[in-house]
């Protein structure tokens, strides 16, 4: 399944709130997501409040349309939008991979770095 990574800006003075959130994201706002389609979803935040996103899904676009149209979104939005420089959550830029260890192995002939019994 393909990945997407993304990033945003977190308001550097609410970090520590915005990791207390996502220590318990709402149970119903989880269940959306995996059900849109979200899958191996993870985010990293940086000291400075860069903040990356990474999910496997086959059609990022599709899977955040999904999302959105869900009532727990719209309400997971609006209480996250203050913690984004861009205020509302719209800064998201997806990144384009430039570099796969394991593809240019593969296309080497050459062991891949994937764990025993995992089929990536």
């Amino acid at each position: 399944m393909p990945r997407a990574v993304f990033t945003l800006q977190v308001r550097p003075d609410r970090l520590a709130e915005y990791r207390e959130r996502h220590a318990a994201v709402w149970p119903d706002m989880l269940c959306a997501l995996r059900d849109a389609g979200w899958h191996d979803y993870r985010l990293y935040l940086r000291d400075d409040g860069l903040l990356v996103g990474v999910v496997e899904t086959d059609d990022l676009a599709a899977a955040q349309t999904a999302v959105d149209a869900t009532e727990v979104s719209a309400r997971w939005e609006a209480s996250m939008a203050p913690f984004f420089v861009t205020g509302d959550g719209s800064g998201k830029a997806e990144l384009s991979l430039v570099f796969d260890l394991d593809a240019q192995l593969t296309a080497l002939g050459e062991p891949t770095t994937a764990a025993p019994g995992d089929p990536s």
